[in-house]
């Protein structure tokens, strides 16, 4: 069964003007990054929306559910901004769907070469694959449960809240 990749932009997407120095969206980097880790899982990607998390509203998080109910996989990745990544997550895990899902994203845009994206994407992917049903958020090489975690934004990173 394939594994379900949802893409919704975040740090993970954003491309760099050299123009005017601003950060803007273009298309998903999610083909050239599993290109670039030989990954040879069967995964299907569908890029849902191209936003920063900050702009992200309760009805995208809808969007985004009512994606996952209607993928006919029980592996999903989502990719996210992780400024309100653990909102989307609570939100999801909240609704107790019979699927794995894990988010994911990155601090630095993969297209700066020294992004941590595709290390949390791979873990990602492992992820989904091993652990039970829930909602997760993958950062790092770790996993937080949905209703356990948080961004520590001095630190900048993801840690457990309990």
């Amino acid at each position: 069964m394939a594994i379900g990749i949802i893409a919704t932009g975040g740090t993970f997407d954003k491309e760099y003007n050299e123009l005017n120095g601003e950060l803007f969206f273009k298309e998903t980097h999610l083909p050239e990054m599993l290109r670039l880790g030989r990954s040879k899982l069967d995964i299907k990607i569908d890029t849902l929306m191209m936003i920063d998390s900050l702009v992200m509203t309760d009805d995208d998080r809808e969007r985004i559910l009512k994606h996952c109910e209607q993928l006919k996989t029980d592996q999903i990745v989502i990719t996210h901004g992780t400024d309100t990544m653990e909102i989307t997550a609570d939100f999801l895990g909240k609704k107790n769907i019979k699927k794995t899902i894990v988010l994911t994203g990155a601090m630095i845009p993969y297209k700066f070469g020294s992004s941590d994206g595709l290390f949390n994407l791979g873990s990602a992917l492992a992820f989904s694959q091993v652990l039970p049903h829930g909602v997760y958020i993958a950062m790092n090489g770790l996993y937080f449960h949905w209703d356990n975690v948080r961004k520590n934004k001095g630190l900048g990173l993801f840690e457990t809240v309990k």
